[in-house]
């Protein structure tokens, strides 16, 4: 029965339930069936059962604007859409990338890079959006990013520490979607300044800080007794975590001057680099999730002037080839994945300014650490890097890759406030080639 029941998707698997439980001529055998479905393992993309599970950590780096494929992970050398980029030499025999990434090339056995991303949209908000929560944006329901996902299967982690962290996310940012404020991450703006505004007032004492809060709580107490709903108790518990974090220790988690000046060099003096070391600080004392947003990546004009994109993938190859070389020296990868992804590629054919425009038809994106197997390349787009060629991947198998190798239930449907029913990476499956 048991195997029956890994062979059916999610939709066939109810229809299944339901059979059986009428067969039965009646409902007592329908607790049975539900803790058979909710243990049936997910569907890869490749078939089998969906493996993973290893990793207790996300740092999830989004390139905002759209990473050029052609001048990353997937070039072509000899054919005329490559444009100035030239390949070079990995550490993995016959495996080569952009010459702008020399720090990611000596650390390539520990990177799967996916070529055959392709997505539904070539506009930047849409596309941002899908690439996180693996839904499209619709104006009646708002869906959670990974790590709001990963709190809600797994529970709140920390006492102190937010479980999930935002570092120079967009404002656009899905955040915590349908799930209850408890859900929602803490945004950082400049990963420099750390947690902002955690001291008390110049004018004001700790006791008389403590003396404020304590009146404004007792004259919430009255409210809170009477309107005691879901809403109302997530609002107060998420600002008792916030007084609770605001009191720790835990803060000099957030603060990267407890860093020596010659490793924040390493990592480099911008948002990406200083946001990788942070959200290394921050996994070393056990943050689930932290996303790093970087832009300047829509490189619509002069695409290879030296401000451009060789800046910007050198600051994208020493602040990520520098956290992979940590979190390894830590002991730490093994246990945390990390991501590195887009909302879609680049034209192949260089235009009239000189630079590449929107192209969602085909992209790169990777997954590092975390129980992934590393040194590979999977999927493969055509010649001139226009489409998927082989093994296409959406956002949301890429997501469903992510979730398997944390862990998460594929199935398992969580209902909005409104009674639809989402899954984590929607109607996404896993990759078990890279798992």
């Amino acid at each position: 029965m048991q195997d029956v029941l890994s062979k059916l998707d999610g939709q066939h698997r109810r229809q299944f339930l339901e059979y059986a439980a009428k067969t039965a001529l009646g409902v007592s055998v329908l607790p049975v069936f539900n803790q058979m479905v909710e243990a049936a393992p997910a569907r890869s993309k490749k078939g089998g059962a969906a493996k993973g599970g290893k990793a207790k950590r996300l740092i999830y780096l989004y390139m905002a604007g759209a990473m050029s494929h052609l001048d990353t992970f997937d070039l072509k050398p000899g054919h005329k859409n490559q444009g100035q980029t030239k390949a070079i030499k990995t550490n993995v025999p016959g495996k080569k990338m952009s010459e702008f990434l020399p720090t990611l090339a000596e650390n390539f056995d520990k990177m799967a890079v996916i070529n055959s991303m392709y997505t539904e949209t070539g506009a930047h908000g849409p596309g941002e959006y899908m690439m996180r929560t693996s839904y499209k944006e619709i104006a009646s329901t708002r869906h959670p990013s990974m790590g709001p996902w990963i709190q809600r299967f797994n529970g709140r982690q920390n006492k102190n520490l937010p479980d999930t962290v935002l570092i120079s996310a967009p404002a656009r940012h899905p955040s915590a979607g349908f799930f209850d404020p408890s859900f929602s991450p803490l945004p950082i703006g400049d990963p420099n300044r750390g947690l902002e505004n955690t001291k008390s007032p110049a004018y004001m004492s700790d006791n008389s800080f403590e003396k404020r809060m304590e009146l404004i709580n007792k004259f919430d107490k009255k409210f809170q007794n009477k309107f005691k709903t879901k809403d109302v108790l997530a609002y107060t518990d998420f600002y008792s975590q916030a007084s609770s974090l605001l009191s720790s220790d835990e803060l000099k988690a957030f603060d990267l001057n407890e860093e020596k000046a010659e490793d924040r060099d390493k990592y480099g003096r911008n948002t990406l680099g200083q946001g990788c070391m942070l959200a290394r600080r921050l996994v070393e004392n056990n943050v689930r999730c932290v996303e790093v947003s970087f832009g300047g990546w829509d490189m619509h004009r002069d695409i290879y002037d030296d401000r451009i994109l060789p800046t910007r993938a050198g600051m994208l190859d020493k602040a990520l080839g520098n956290l992979l070389k940590d979190l390894g020296d830590r002991g730490l990868l093994d246990e945390t994945l990390v991501v590195l992804t887009t909302e879609f590629g680049r034209t192949p054919v260089i235009n009239q300014n000189a630079g590449r425009d929107h192209h969602p038809g085909v992209f790169s994106a990777a997954l590092m650490g975390g129980g992934i197997k590393g040194g590979q390349y999977y999927g493969k787009s055509d010649e001139g890097g226009v489409s998927v060629e082989a093994d296409g991947v959406l956002p949301a198998d890429f997501n469903a890759t992510i979730a398997s190798a944390l862990g998460l239930p594929l199935d398992k449907e969580i209902f909005s406030s409104n009674g639809r029913p989402f899954k984590v990476a929607h109607d996404g499956e896993a990759i078990t080639k890279l798992l």
